[in-house]
């Protein structure tokens, strides 16, 4: 039976994470001829081709795809393997990539790192800001922060609490329309819709004692991120669901006004998603475990 080639996976697992032969031997520390010549190696060890490749550009194939996770894995239990070899491995060192959503990374994940990297000064992050949900294993997460109802995942998710979220709009929106009594009634306003989340245009709500209602929503506003609707929200243009910690300086400024307080929203949760597999460098772990009791504190449960 023939070992397998780990260098060669290994490979593998840098060129999905820096989407380019030269980015990965360039990471690697070895010529770009020897990351394809792993890779060419690799593919007729499995019988089959692992990336596209044209002079623009690089993508993986359906079974290229299919395998990175495997390749990532076996990278990240290297790694793991050597850390705890390492004497050093009780002072954690290294590149931490971790994604998150643009404005909460930027009012509530950027600070805690601030902090982290203060006491940690072997890490390094590379964070990364986007409300678009980002492909962790394909581009090369340690860690993301997702702030969503999740669907069913390979990923491994630790979820750190709920998001409070408010329907809301400014009071001259309301005087010059009326104010809803009833989610129904939100059909014949203008609402905002947020396109990252699977059913933009449907609003879903329960109250206590079970009851429960949905409605399509219409508006002159679509967005992928939250901050965008704020100037128009502010201006009376229309009614928006958006987190707390978005529009909590608003509400008690008098600028927003909730409604329909006795409604909930469908709830949505702050989640911590890292790759599969259950072994993770000691860097990974060292963030993982001062994040979490930190969101846990802020977020209810």
């Amino acid at each position: 039976m023939k070992l397998p080639d780990f260098e060669a996976w290994a490979v593998f697992a840098s060129v999905v994470e820096h989407r380019s032969f030269s980015g990965a031997a360039t990471a690697l520390g070895v010529s770009k001829a020897t990351v394809s010549k792993a890779i060419t190696r690799l593919e007729g060890r499995l019988g089959t081709t692992l990336f596209h490749r044209t002079s623009r550009r690089l993508t993986l194939t359906e079974s290229g795809r299919a395998l990175s996770e495997n390749a990532q894995r076996i990278l990240a239990e290297g790694q793991v393997a050597e850390e705890a070899a390492r004497e050093s491995a009780s002072a954690p060192a290294g590149l931490i990539r971790v994604a998150a959503p643009l404005t909460f990374g930027s009012a509530k994940v950027a600070p805690l790192i601030a902090e982290f990297l203060a006491a940690h000064p072997g890490i390094k992050i590379d964070l990364r800001l986007s409300d678009a949900r980002v492909d962790i294993v394909a581009e090369g997460f340690d860690i993301a922060l997702r702030i969503a109802d999740l669907p069913d995942s390979s990923l491994r998710a630790r979820r750190l609490g709920a998001v409070p979220t408010h329907l809301l709009g400014a009071p001259a929106y309301f005087e010059k329309h009326g104010r809803p009594r009833h989610p129904a009634d939100l059909a014949t306003h203008a609402c905002f819709a947020y396109t990252n989340v699977a059913n933009p245009d449907v609003w879903r709500f329960r109250r206590a004692g079970g009851e429960e209602a949905v409605v399509r929503i219409e508006g002159p506003l679509i967005t992928d991120n939250g901050d965008a609707m704020l100037p128009a929200l502010r201006a009376g243009l229309g009614i928006a669901r958006l987190p707390e910690f978005l529009v909590g300086e608003d509400i008690r400024a008098g600028l927003l006004v909730p409604i329909l307080e006795d409604w909930s929203v469908s709830p949505v949760g702050l989640h911590l998603l890292t790759p599969p597999g259950t072994l993770r460098p000691a860097r990974v772990e060292a963030l993982i475990d001062f994040l979490t009791p930190r969101f846990r504190s802020t977020c209810p449960t």
